[in-house]
């Protein structure tokens, strides 16, 4: 029998709730190879079944987690284009002749 959309949405909520109520003072953080030491980098920590913990590399109190469904939802959308940026001056793109 299906889920229906309230028992969905507890699902979820239980879910982000047992993600943020985690430890994770002892976990690794990643960022992509390449990057300085000083330079504002996104890290991402792996977490318990699939799930993923992301920061900013100047902001370490500010962390976000996404469960395992969530993170794959990004992570293929990225890799889709859906997520690129439209040049422009701002970021280092051309203006619109």
């Amino acid at each position: 029998m299906a889920e229906t959309e309230a028992e969905i949405k507890a699902r979820k909520e239980r879910e982000r709730d047992e993600l943020y109520a985690l430890d994770i003072s002892g976990v690794e953080w990643h960022c992509a190879p390449g990057t300085e030491e000083h330079e504002e980098r996104v890290e991402i920590a792996y977490l318990p079944e699939g799930a993923v913990a992301m920061r900013s590399s100047l902001d370490h109190a500010t962390v976000l987690r996404y469960t395992e469904a969530e993170w794959r939802a990004f992570v293929l959308g990225a890799r889709d284009g859906e997520f690129d940026l439209k040049p422009m001056p701002h970021n280092g793109g051309l203006a619109a002749e």
